[in-house]
């Protein structure tokens, strides 16, 4: 889900377990945060844990993704 606004746009995205996103970029800065579940964040070749409640912030042009671990995991970012 998006929800395109002036100066900012949030989204949530869900991944289903065991599932990863694709890998792309895109000009504005990334925040997300996971209210929910435990995924690794891959973000300039490397893999980190992320957990309920932790942020993660992406420069414009890196290319990130999302792998879930066993349990669904939810996204909410921040454009």
């Amino acid at each position: 889900m998006y929800f395109p606004g002036k100066y900012a746009m949030p989204s949530v995205v869900t991944i289903a377990p065991n599932g990863e996103g694709t890998l792309h970029s895109h000009r504005e800065k990334q925040w997300g945060v996971l209210p929910e579940d435990c995924a690794i964040r891959i973000q300039g070749g490397e893999g980190i844990a992320v957990t309920d409640g932790q942020f993660s912030r992406t420069p414009g042009g890196m290319l990130p993704t999302m792998r879930a671990g066993p349990e669904r995991c939810q996204v909410l970012n921040i454009f």
